[in-house]
């Protein structure tokens, strides 16, 4: 293994003394001094539309990413792409249509919609949920993930690595939603020069292997000699048909995982809900721009590392300990290909999309505690500097227990991303259709949305192990059993409206509030366009 040189330490400690200094003035010039829950949970109304839209980026984009994904490049190849691709598509309809009802209701968090449209019993369940899912799968996989990319490149021991990923994203974090918030402007510039540096010179490796000079050549070659590597749409005797499950991902369940993950999650929405609707939905559409170029810096490198491997190439460096190939080894050890300068470059936005990551999810998950749980049921009459030193005591408390449990979750067995997405894929369903239902019918009631929610789990977790024994569930695709699962919800919830009272009127809509300004619909219709230009090329 090729260790970092001076110059990658000399770029990387650039790097974290940038975002640490940026942080560091952002804080002393906005802090003011009465600290409200408002102010550092969504940094109210400081929150620029780029800086948004940058935050959202750099929350999304981590380990899983840069690793899973990329591993996933390195096996299946540019279908996986359609997490990021379908998202920019979702992202338009989240602005559009779910921005409006959150903003319209001074909505802050997502127990607090469930609390304002069922009743605290759902909200209380509800962020139980949303506080496990966080905590033992989320923020444990990107720190377990973002160690492991980190130890692999830098030679640093795993432990050592995760404890100071940890540290770094607290610092960021406990400075609040505004810290965050604009750090993750820089973390999302190395993160995308970083990520194209990464690309380009290995898309260009793969062209000099061949006796042959540029990204154009090295592209062309990857498309000529691997061409099952750029289909979005896998056959059903596709050996990745269980992941991606056809027209699926274009018609059924992927949209279940996406709106539920931009539209109803207090991880990504949070930026947007201390915004005005304009500055929200510029924020998301720039996000969404943002989506369309995610494939090339975390998909095509581990493209190009298959194609650098089939010509044998690192075949031992991509060997797990078990002795079997592990895919999420491609952009490690691809990164150790590169030259001193520009490792250092890859290596830190490597770390930019973990810490960005690991800051966004322990402020939800803080919020979710202080705001929903602590603030209602333990400290009621808790005045605001004490829920904002809650919020940072429950920060550390969250990130400790990501670095103990994080080891024992069997984050590897699957590739980090199909972890993450099969595990978030229990919740999904049920979530979805509690949002989706009270959002837009009113009839929808508590005895509906509490199905939904615990009912919904129950059903998916059955599914997940094979508990019923007239069906094989394994057999069925997991983006099909969230379809199903997501269906049985609506039916129920559907007849539970009709039968029994609801104690709530429902939100307040206003039907021109989901009419976006003229530059919104311009921005919109090309991101569509593009999103429709690639499925139609790369079918």
């Amino acid at each position: 293994m090729q260790e970092l040189q001076t110059l990658d330490y000399i770029v990387f400690f650039f790097y974290f003394i940038v975002v640490s200094g940026y942080g560091y003035w952002i804080y002393q010039r906005k802090r003011s001094k009465t600290e409200s829950t408002k102010d550092f949970f969504l940094a109210e109304g400081s929150l620029t539309w780029w800086a948004i839209g940058a935050s959202l980026i750099a929350s999304n984009i981590s380990a899983e990413q840069f690793i899973g994904m990329s591993g996933n490049g390195f096996s299946m190849g540019l279908g996986i792409s359609t997490y990021e691709w379908m998202a920019a598509a979702t992202l338009i309809i989240v602005a559009v249509f779910f921005m409006p009802i959150y903003l319209k209701n001074k909505i802050y968090t997502m127990p607090q919609f469930l609390n304002e449209r069922y009743n605290p019993t759902v909200s209380l369940i509800m962020a139980v949920f949303w506080l496990a899912l966080y905590i033992l799968v989320n923020l444990t996989s990107i720190l377990y993930l973002g160690a492991l990319a980190v130890s692999g490149i830098s030679g640093l021991d795993f432990q050592f690595c995760m404890i100071a990923l940890a540290v770094f994203a607290i610092i960021i974090t406990i400075g609040g939603m505004k810290v965050i918030g604009f750090t993750d402007v820089i973390q999302v510039f190395f993160l995308v020069i970083g990520g194209l540096a990464t690309t380009y010179l290995a898309v260009n490796l793969v062209s000099s292997n061949e006796g042959m000079e540029g990204i154009a050549a090295g592209f062309k070659l990857m498309r000529e000699n691997h061409d099952d590597h750029f289909h979005m749409i896998f056959p059903k005797s596709s050996p990745f048909y269980m992941q991606l499950p056809g027209l699926t991902v274009l018609l059924g369940g992927m949209w279940i995982v996406n709106l539920n993950y931009w539209g109803c999650n207090q991880y990504i929405t949070q930026r947007a809900l201390g915004a005005d609707l304009k500055t929200a939905r510029n924020g998301i559409l720039f996000a969404a721009f943002l989506k369309l170029l995610m494939p090339v810096i975390v998909v095509l490198p581990g493209i190009a590392a298959y194609s650098l491997y089939s010509r044998g190439m690192f075949q031992a460096e991509m060997l797990g300990d078990d002795g079997v190939i592990n895919a999420d080894k491609a952009y490690p050890v691809l990164l150790n290909l590169l030259p001193a300068g520009l490792k250092g470059l890859s290596f830190a936005a490597l770390t930019a999309a973990v810490v960005a990551s690991l800051a966004g999810k322990a402020n939800s998950i803080s919020t979710i505690f202080t705001l929903d749980i602590f603030k209602n049921y333990i400290g009621k009459n808790a005045s605001e500097k004490t829920l904002v030193r809650i919020g940072r005591i429950v920060v550390v408390v969250a990130m400790l227990l990501a670095i103990v449990v994080s080891p024992y979750m069997g984050i590897d067995k699957k590739g980090g991303f199909q972890f993450i997405q099969e595990m978030t894929g229990l919740l999904s369903p049920g979530i979805f259709a509690s949002f989706i239902m009270g959002f837009f019918w009113k009839r929808t009631n508590s005895a509906g949305a509490l199905f939904a929610i615990v009912g919904g789990f129950l059903i998916a977790l059955a599914m997940h192990n094979n508990y019923f024994p007239f069906a094989d569930w394994t057999q069925v695709p997991f983006l099909d059993r969230m379809g199903i699962v997501f269906i049985i919800c609506v039916v129920v919830m559907v007849i539970l409206g009709l039968v029994l009272p609801n104690e709530k009127k429902g939100l307040e809509i206003d039907s021109s509030m989901f009419i976006p300004h003229r530059s919104f619909i311009i921005g919109a219709v090309i991101v569509i366009g593009m999103i429709t230009f690639l499925y139609a090329h790369f079918w």
